[in-house]
This record gives C-alpha cells, sequence and structure tokens, in this order.
C-alpha cells in the first residue's frame, strides 16, 4: 500500500508559498494540507506554485464565528465550502476537504443538517468531504462519535485520536470498541501525538513521551492494517503537530520548546519506515 505525506501549512504562513512549496518536495512530503480561509490575501496563487512543484493538497474548513446561530452557521458551511472549491489548480483538484464541522453543543437533528450540506455539495463538486474528529466539535469524544457513527454509517473520518485523548483524560482504555468503529471510518489521519491532559506533547522524541507515542503509534497500526484489509492501495497521512500554543514557549519567551517543523518530518519519517517496508 502507497502511503502519502502532507505537510501541514499551519505554522508555515510566514513562509511564502514559493519557498514553502520547495521545503516541502525537499523534505520528501507528497502534498500539503492548507486552510486558505484563514489567510485569503495571500493565498492567492497557492493553486499555481502547487501545480508547478507537482504537489497535492488538502484542503481543511474550520468555522467557529457563527456557531451560537445555528442558521447563520448553515449560511457560513455553505458559504466556506463552495469557497474552499474556488481553490482548483490548473491540473487538479483538492484531494478531497477535512471539514471542523458544526459545534459540541449542537443536536443530532442539527448536526444531520450539516451533515447533509457537505454531503450535497460533494456530490455537486466529486470532491469529498470527510469530518475532522475534534475538540469542540460534534466529534469532540470517542463515546460521542461512537453513536453518530451508528447512526449516519456513511460518514467518514479525519482521524485525530489525540483531541479524544485530551478530552477523555485518558488513553481511552475503556473505549476500544469507539475506537475501532472510528477505525473502520477512517478516511485519513492527522499524525498528532496527544496525552491525557493536552492534545500535543512537547516532543514525541523524548523519552518522557515513550507511552503516548506507543499508545497512538498502535491505533495508527490498526487504522493501516484495516486499510490493508480491506484493500485500500493509497493512503493518506499528515503529521500535524502544530505551532503556539499547541507547541508551548520557554516561559518569558516566545521561543517555542522543539521544532515543530522537525517534528513533523520526523514523523513523516518515522512512519514511512514502519508501513512502507
Amino acid at each position: 500500500m502507497k502511503i502519502d505525506f502532507y505537510c501541514p501549512r499551519w505554522g508555515s504562513e510566514h513562509t511564502g508559498w514559493p519557498l514553502f512549496a520547495t521545503q516541502v518536495t525537499q523534505a520528501g512530503f507528497t502534498g500539503v494540507e492548507v486552510f486558505p480561509l484563514g489567510d485569503t490575501p495571500n493565498n492567492a496563487g497557492m493553486t499555481d506554485v502547487l501545480s508547478d512543484a507537482g504537489l497535492s493538497y488538502i484542503l481543511l474548513h474550520a468555522e467557529l464565528h457563527e456557531g451560537k446561530d445555528f442558521n447563520r452557521y448553515k449560511d457560513a458551511l455553505e458559504r466556506n465550502l463552495y469557497a474552499l472549491l474556488e481553490y482548483q489548480s490548473r491540473d487538479a483538484k483538492p484531494q478531497f476537504i477535512v471539514s471542523q464541522t458544526g459545534r459540541e453543543y449542537y443536536s443530532p437533528a442539527q448536526m444531520a443538517e450539516c451533515f447533509a450540506i457537505c454531503d450535497r455539495i460533494s456530490r455537486e463538486s466529486s470532491v469529498k468531504i470527510i469530518q475532522e474528529t475534534h475538540r469542540n466539535k460534534w466529534s469532540f469524544a470517542a463515546h460521542i462519535v461512537k453513536d453518530y457513527l451508528t447512526e449516519f454509517p456513511s460518514l467518514e473520518l479525519a482521524l485525530d485520536f489525540s483531541h479524544w485523548v485530551c478530552v477523555s483524560e485518558s488513553y481511552l482504555e475503556d473505549q476500544d470498541d469507539a475506537i475501532e468503529l472510528a477505525i473502520k471510518h477512517g478516511r485519513h489521519l492527522h499524525a498528532r501525538v496527544g496525552f491525557p491532559e493536552g492534545p500535543q506533547v512537547t516532543d514525541p522524541r523524548a523519552p518522557e513521551n515513550e507511552i503516548a507515542l506507543m499508545h497512538h503509534l498502535a491505533w495508527w497500526d490498526r487504522w493501516i492494517a484495516h486499510l490493508k484489509e480491506v484493500g485500500v492501495e493509497r493512503a493518506t497521512i499528515t503529521p500535524e503537530f502544530g505551532p503556539y500554543p499547541y507547541m508551548p514557549y520557554s516561559p518569558f519567551t516566545t521561543t517555542p520548546l522543539a521544532s515543530q517543523w522537525e517534528i513533523n518530518c520526523w514523523i513523516m519519517r518515522l512512519l514511512k519506515e514502519r508501513y512502507e517496508s
């Protein structure tokens, strides 16, 4: 099975697209994962640069500003998804859209309306829209997602177990049934390592974070094994360690405790060796 690794734009917004594309290519990534609506003026030429560099791309969607008013949120969801679809390269569409949809306090009936918007726009555009497991969204916790997947079996997920570890304040030892069901619905993976008190360890290479890393590797192994079992030929993974405040600063400074870029490249190399051999 071939695995394509995507580099997060998150944390590198200060780097111009031509230089960033060069860095991504030299590091060995297949493409980038980006939330272009977060910085629209500086992303105008993004798709042309990526096309010239031979890089593919995944688009991210998130909307919090309109969350309190559900009707306004639905309008914003539809508007933003259509805006994302404007980011088309000369040669290709986005691989898919990863959507942080809804809010944690929306009812299942409200989320059904949100899912219907995603499904309709996906069919119209032929661009798949999948749902990210994320805090403060409908998918904030393993047990909640289990119930939703039972009610909405067509949902596909971008798996990020780090959020669930933080929300549950555990390594989900007593929720393996929810993990297993989520794995079966997993379409994409955000490879970040969380721990019971937060969604991101300082550095997964450090021995004090070995337990957290081993738990996540075990879940990622199960996802890869499932994909192979069902005959998937190509998987996508984004190492998604983030900048401040996910990456803490040294006190009284703006110096991060570790290099986000180096960690994401290390995660990619670790998983390449682990799965492609």
